[in-house]
C-alpha cells in the first residue's frame, strides 16, 4: 500500500527564521509568528493539478486530471488487478478496494491528490501527487518544507517497457516544479525490487539518495532537485 496518511508537520530548515519574520515589529508579534510557522507550512497544501496545463513529451501531450470515482473507478480497478501493478500496489480485488484507497485521499485535506495521466487525451496512467513533508514518509528522511512526492503506475501493459515512464516522470516533475514555486525538490520511494521503476526515475533526472525501510517495503529514496532541473 502507498503511504498517503497525514502526519504532523514540524518546521525545519528552509523556513524563515522567527527573527526575520518579526523584524521591526513588537516582540509579541515576533512570538506569534514563531508559533504560526507550522500552520503557515500547512496553509499552502495543494491546488488542483487540473490547472497545471500540459507538457509536450516525445510520446505526445501529457497532463494530469484529478480522479473522479464515478467516472474512473472501473478503469482504475482494472489497472489495480493487473498482476504487474498488484505486485507493488497490493490493491487487487473488487472495485470497493480501489474506492477505499481513493476515498482516503479524496475525503482528506488535499495533502494528496489522485490523478489520471492523460496522453493526447487518453487515460493511460495513475498518479498520486502529495505533500511529502506532511506525509508519514517525512519520518524516514530529512524532509524540507514543501517537499512534493509522487506515486505512479502505467495502467496499460502495452505502454510499459519502452521508456515511456522516463518521459512521463520528467513531465510530471516539471509540472510540479513549474506550478509549486515553494517546492525545491520532488521525492519518490519506489520499491527497491522494482528495477524498471528505479531506472525510470534515474533516467528522468532523479538521484538515489538512500535506501530506506518503510512499513510495507524497502525503498529507494529518489530526489529531483529544482536547482538541477535543467542539468539532469
Amino acid at each position: 500500500m502507498r503511504l498517503t496518511d497525514t502526519a504532523a508537520y514540524v518546521a525545519g530548515p528552509g523556513c524563515d527564521a522567527p527573527e526575520a519574520l518579526g523584524a521591526g515589529r513588537h516582540p509579541t508579534a515576533r512570538r506569534l509568528n514563531a508559533d504560526l510557522l507550522p500552520l503557515l507550512a500547512e496553509a499552502d497544501l495543494l491546488d488542483s493539478p487540473a490547472t497545471w496545463g500540459s507538457v509536450t513529451t516525445r510520446a505526445g501531450a501529457f497532463r494530469l486530471e484529478p480522479v473522479r470515482p464515478g467516472r474512473d473507478l472501473d478503469l482504475l480497478t482494472t489497472w489495480m488487478n493487473d498482476p504487474e501493478v498488484d505486485a507493488y500496489w497490493e490493491l487487487a480485488g473488487p472495485a470497493t478496494v480501489t474506492a477505499a484507497h481513493l476515498r482516503s485521499q479524496l475525503d482528506g485535506d488535499s495533502r494528496s491528490i489522485p490523478c489520471l495521466g492523460l496522453l493526447d487525451g487518453t487515460p493511460m496512467s495513475y498518479w498520486e501527487v502529495y505533500r511529502a513533508d506532511l506525509d508519514p514518509l517525512s519520518r524516514h528522511y530529512p524532509a524540507r518544507p514543501h517537499d512534493m512526492g509522487i506515486h505512479l503506475l502505467i495502467g496499460d501493459g502495452t505502454n510499459r517497457g519502452r521508456g515511456l515512464g522516463t518521459a512521463l516522470l520528467r513531465a510530471v516533475t516539471d509540472l510540479v516544479l513549474g506550478n509549486r514555486p515553494r517546492c525545491t525538490r520532488v521525492v519518490a520511494e519506489p520499491d527497491i525490487r522494482n528495477t524498471p521503476s528505479v531506472s525510470a526515475f534515474l533516467n528522468s533526472g532523479f538521484r538515489c539518495h538512500a535506501e530506506i525501510d518503510l512499513p510495507d517495503k524497502r525503498a529507494a529514496l529518489m530526489v529531483r532537485e529544482r536547482a538541477l532541473r535543467n542539468l539532469l
